[in-house]
């Protein structure tokens, strides 16, 4: 028996440790049933419930697409009244922020640093207004006939509206298919949605960054839901309504954590196999460590420089390209700066947050003015870590007056104060801030401003996802910015560090006593066994 106490006491006090360790430890095998019965139902693309092809309303050719919007809701009874109280045909929502109360704000009469802001400038902003008409104060928003059905719900692909006209789109030759269109309508696609959220701001993903054409044809790797590869799924899949009232929030016109879209929504809150996964997501976004670069396809613009706009060149107007064909230089805009596969920047946010209003006094001593202002801290229990694309530029402010200038940018025709077509800084000021209208003081100079946009598309494959040692490291880490908590790995504490160091001493002194020890018996007891 004697021969088997050791390899026995082995066992026990060795062998059996570490195996009821790695069993208990290791990580159960992946279980993809939640997703497995995702990717099932979104694979069922969804079919038109109704031809309209076989309504007699819809068999004439019309003349104006107020008469297409009639025809729309002589069936569609309700649905006018929905359209008229939703942000994409009032541009602002009620909402309450701290320190301001009860506010009507949106793109109707908020600024920003891109094309700075919709006022005076109505008539050239409203390709993107889901109505018709829109050209200045007297548009009528009671009227639901201004509503426009088929830029949502062209199916065809050919319904585009014109550039300069107010919303309404083209017409005469090369115009849209009016009977076509009609007879063809159904739920939006991606295509739908695009034609506004992806050429915001002048142009295709010059905005948003996670927002652009690419998405309608790239594959998985540029976008693991809406890859052509993939699910291909639409915008309107996760995007949902109720009411015409849409899920999802742009935090640089919406100011409330309402009718939010979450990740979690579909994915639950704890998604990951692993436990230590699942903890960061109480204080991590999910698109924090999915989005680990946006602007994957074409450029997005990171910079707006106002202040060098109505240069020339042998007293013409000129434009420069880069070797991408982005335009860096233009007269009528100034300088840009475009980068492609842009890291995100971190922020705290809790799903409010503030803007800066045309009549909110700048403050000078601030070397730069945020347009926008993300609400959250760690210390904030309803905050996470987002990514977010932060846009940065000059722009005009009234040097006396201490206010934000909306200038006038668009008119038909040339004189009338237009800086697009006029080149003349104070003419446009001037009639812009006249336009509002709030008091200019004739002096106006140029002020750095910042806009902050939260990143939610472009999602990475799993295996692309931003591993932990590009932020749980001292060198510049991705979250090197957020200093308002600690992070293994990151930051060091000197208490902890010395309690570390002072357990691993004492460990190695238990080791070398213990064996010390053992050492001493096994001698003494050889010496008792040799008498």
């Amino acid at each position: 028996m004697k021969s088997y106490t050791k390899p026995i006491t082995f066992f026990l006090a060795i062998v059996a440790p570490l195996l009821i360790v790695t069993l208990v430890l290791r990580e159960p095998e992946p279980d993809h049933k939640l997703l497995n019965g995702l990717r099932a139902k979104y694979a069922v693309k969804r079919k038109p419930g109704v031809d309209h092809s076989k309504f007699e309303i819809l068999q004439k050719d019309f003349t104006n697409p107020h008469e297409i919007t009639a025809a729309c809701l002589s069936c569609h009874t309700e649905r006018g009244e929905e359209l008229m109280h939703s942000a994409h045909f009032t541009w602002e929502r009620e909402a309450y922020i701290p320190g301001r109360g009860i506010t009507y704000l949106g793109k109707k009469n908020l600024i920003n640093n891109f094309c700075t802001g919709v006022q005076s400038n109505e008539g050239s902003c409203m390709k993107c207004h889901a109505g018709y008409g829109w050209s200045d104060k007297t548009f009528d928003f009671s009227n639901p006939y201004n509503i426009d059905c088929i830029v949502c719900h062209d199916n065809t692909g050919t319904y585009e509206k014109a550039s300069g006209a107010a919303g309404y789109p083209k017409t005469g030759p090369g115009g849209p298919d009016f009977k076509a269109i009609v007879t063809s309508v159904g739920q939006p696609k991606s295509a739908n949605c695009g034609t506004c959220h992806f050429g915001g701001g002048g142009g295709n993903n010059v905005k948003h960054g996670d927002l652009e054409l690419g998405l309608l044809t790239g594959g998985r790797d540029v976008d693991v839901h809406m890859g052509v590869d993939g699910l291909n799924m639409n915008c309107v899949d996760c995007h949902t309504a109720e009411n015409h009232k849409m899920k999802g929030r742009y935090y640089a016109v919406s100011s409330s954590n309402t009718q939010r879209l979450n990740c979690e929504d579909c994915h639950t809150a704890f998604p990951h196999q692993k436990s230590i996964l699942n903890e960061h997501s109480i204080k991590v976004a999910c698109q924090t460590c999915h989005i680990p670069v946006y602007a994957k396809v074409n450029a997005t613009k990171m910079y707006w420089d106002w202040a060098t706009a109505t240069r020339k060149k042998d007293g013409k107007e000129y434009e420069l390209l880069d070797k991408e064909g982005n335009v860096v230089y233009t007269s009528i805009k100034g300088d840009f700066v475009w980068e492609k596969m842009v890291k995100p920047e971190y922020f705290w946010f809790n799903g409010t947050a503030d803007h800066h209003l045309l009549t909110d006094k700048v403050d000078t001593t601030q070397n730069i003015l945020r347009i926008n202002t993300l609400f959250g801290e760690y210390r904030d229990r309803n905050s996470k870590i987002i990514p977010a694309k932060v846009h940065r530029g000059r722009q005009p402010y009234d040097a006396e007056n201490l206010t934000i200038i909306q200038a006038k940018l668009w008119d038909k025709d040339k004189g009338k104060g237009a800086l697009w077509l006029d080149l003349d800084w104070e003419r446009s000021i001037e009639e812009g801030m006249a336009y509002i209208p709030l008091p200019y003081s004739g002096k106006h100079a140029f002020i750095k401003t910042e806009m902050f946009m939260p990143v939610n598309h472009m999602v990475s494959p799993a295996t692309e996802a931003v591993t932990c040692k590009e932020c749980h490291t001292r060198d510049n880490g991705r979250l090197a910015a957020l200093t308002d908590f600690y992070m293994p790995g990151r930051d060091r504490n000197r208490t902890l560090d010395l309690a570390g160091q002072l357990l691993l001493i004492l460990s190695f002194l238990g080791v070398v006593v213990h064996s010390v020890i053992r050492i001493l018996s096994s001698r003494k007891h050889n010496t008792i066994q040799s008498h």
